[in-house]
């Protein structure tokens, strides 16, 4: 089946969504995604986004540009960041005027409250910064944005998985090609301007806060493609993850003052980070959550801390904190108001990504060559406004900066450029790589070969790495690529046939467990969620640049390019 649209979206969560806020009604345009809209993973961001609206206290997005550069252990790029924290303020009232029921202040404005590494004048103290919707402030965005596209007509196909990007032989991307998971139909998608924004690849840890759908697609694709993965080696492992479960207890806790405490009930925050205790970045956090079970501190012994929320007002921990209550009683039994919440950090957003400049065009190397047609935002891109480590709230302010960017300049390539043809038989690649699962008769299992992966990368590529264990599950991927070449699809049914769709996840997850190894390999330091046991050290002599990741016919080639460094000289990180 063959379509053809102005612009082209694969993804509707927050990135996806405010792309096609700035297009709607200017432009045909048309949102692909493998979800339904409102299931996408954005919902699942809890406690807010970052904003220096100085509602509550004074605030300056200088502030928060420092902030977010600091955090990130300077490997973020600062023009991308001054962007970031300049360009929040607007977004966010943009998201006011959609209609988006922020908490208020008594006197109308929009709350806020603290999060971890927002400080005041440049690292004094914690600020107000995070804007928020309860915990649900992801699920806000959501919600207001798909109305928005509602109103002005945007034509969304729903459980639609893309499994081609279209780029032509002069390299320029026209389209892409999606499987109707519905219907078991190839369709081709041709367009002036294509998004990228299909979100993060969390499921190659066995213990993470994503959805079962974050399986990278559009990182995994446009790395198959040609393209180069930036700085996929930082993974940042959230602290407050439910014990075992991965299921996300959101830093608005620690942001209302909830408290990590050890087995002999110690505020061990105190020992790591004394100025901002339980309110330091996350990378620091989860290092000092597994130092104390490492020295025997776990709770009773395991691999476990607590966050206890106990001395807070109870109507605080129900009217503020409303999901992750629900979560704790839920999953775990217990009560957050009077019980010990058992957490350990969980595997939870990628900073590396698919390479973009500011307005989110697609970059293919050291230069920032840009790849006419073709745009990405969100969590699959690496705008590098996040470096080495993310800010919690930095994410959601992410997407509606960057998505909002990507979706004016792709207005006005739409307008300045005719289409491109199409590639000779564009969907030649899907169906061969669908009829030969369908129609194999492969005897390995994809479950089992996901299971396998999964465990392998949480244990030799999770919060500590050693090139002794990144090597060894080098090895184990090349069994389990091997492996996979021989997988079989037992259900041969067209209509929602889950098990297809699992079995090309697999492969995706395949392609981007080894840009993330080769990239941990390589880089021999430790710097914000990356942290090498055999280099402890940050060396910004030879490290203080990005890696870029290539898939080509002889393997896995590095490259790397500068960090762009504007106003913040680099120099060590405390709190």
């Amino acid at each position: 089946m063959y379509h053809r649209f102005d612009a082209v979206i694969v993804g509707a969560g927050g990135a996806g969504l405010m792309a096609a806020a700035q297009l709607a009604g200017k432009a045909n345009v048309a949102v692909i995604s493998k979800l339904y809209p409102t299931r996408s993973h954005t919902g699942a961001a809890q406690g807010g986004v970052a904003a220096a609206l100085g509602n509550l206290e004074e605030d300056h997005w200088i502030w928060h540009m420092f902030d977010t550069v600091k955090g990130g252990d300077y490997l973020v790029d600062q023009d991308a960041a001054e962007v970031l924290a300049r360009e929040a303020i607007d977004a966010v009232y943009e998201l006011e005027h959609m209609g988006l029921p922020f908490n208020r202040t008594p006197d109308g404005r929009i709350d806020q409250r603290r999060f971890g590494g927002h400080t005041r004048n440049f690292g004094e103290g914690p600020v107000r910064r995070a804007c928020y919707a309860a915990d649900r402030t992801g699920h806000m965005i959501l919600q207001t944005l798909y109305q928005q596209g509602i109103k002005h007509q945007v034509t969304f196909f729903n459980e639609m998985m893309m499994l081609d990007l279209l780029i032509t032989d002069d390299g320029v991307c026209t389209g892409v090609v999606g499987y109707d998971i519905h219907s078991g139909e190839i369709h081709v998608f041709h367009a002036k301007a294509v998004l990228l924004a299909t979100g993060g690849f969390g499921r190659v840890f066995k213990v993470t806060s994503n959805a079962l759908s974050l399986a990278g697609d559009g990182c995994a694709i446009a790395f198959r493609r040609g393209l180069p993965l930036e700085d996929m080696e930082f993974f940042q492992f959230h602290p407050t993850g439910i014990y075992k479960l991965g299921i996300l207890l959101s830093e608005a806790c620690r942001g209302e003052g909830g408290i990590l405490r050890n087995d002999k009930g110690e505020r061990f925050m105190e020992r790591y980070a004394p100025t901002l205790l339980d309110l330091a970045p996350r990378d620091m956090v989860s290092r000092s959550i597994y130092m104390e079970i490492r020295e025997g501190r776990g709770i009773n012994g395991q691999d476990y801390v607590h966050l206890d929320l106990t001395h807070l007002p109870a109507e605080v921990i129900e009217t503020k904190l409303p999901d992750i209550t629900d979560f704790v009683r839920t999953y775990m039994g217990l009560d957050p108001v009077k019980d010990l919440i058992p957490i350990q950090p969980t595997a939870h957003y990628g900073m590396g990504g698919i390479p973009t400049d500011v307005d989110g065009r697609v970059t293919i190397d050291e230069e920032n060559t840009v790849l006419p047609g073709l745009y990405a935002a969100g969590e699959c891109a690496c705008v590098s406004v996040h470096g080495a480590n993310r800010l919690g709230t930095n994410s959601l302010v992410d997407l509606i900066v960057f998505g909002r960017r990507a979706g004016r300049h792709m207005l006005k390539t739409i307008n300045e450029n005719d289409f491109h043809p199409l590639p000779k038989e564009p969907d030649f690649r899907a169906r061969a790589e669908v009829s030969a699962l369908l129609e194999g008769d492969g005897t390995e299992n994809a479950n089992v070969i996901r299971e396998e992966l999964q465990e392998a990368m949480f244990r030799d590529c999770g919060v500590f790495r050693t090139a002794e264990g990144l090597i060894s599950l080098r090895e184990k991927l090349t069994e389990l690529r091997h492996r996979y070449s021989r997988v079989g699809v037992r259900d041969k049914n067209r209509t929602f046939n889950m098990d297809l769709v699992e079995t090309i996840e697999t492969g995706y997850l395949l392609d981007i467990a080894e840009a993330v190894v080769a990239g941990a390999l390589a880089r021999e330091e430790s710097r914000g969620g990356h942290f090498r046991e055999d280099f402890p050290e940050r060396d910004d002599v030879n490290w203080l640049k990005h890696t870029l990741t290539y898939r080509t016919s002889g393997g896995i080639e590095m490259r790397y390019k500068p960090v762009v460094i504007t106003r913040f000289e680099p120099k060590e990180r405390k709190y």
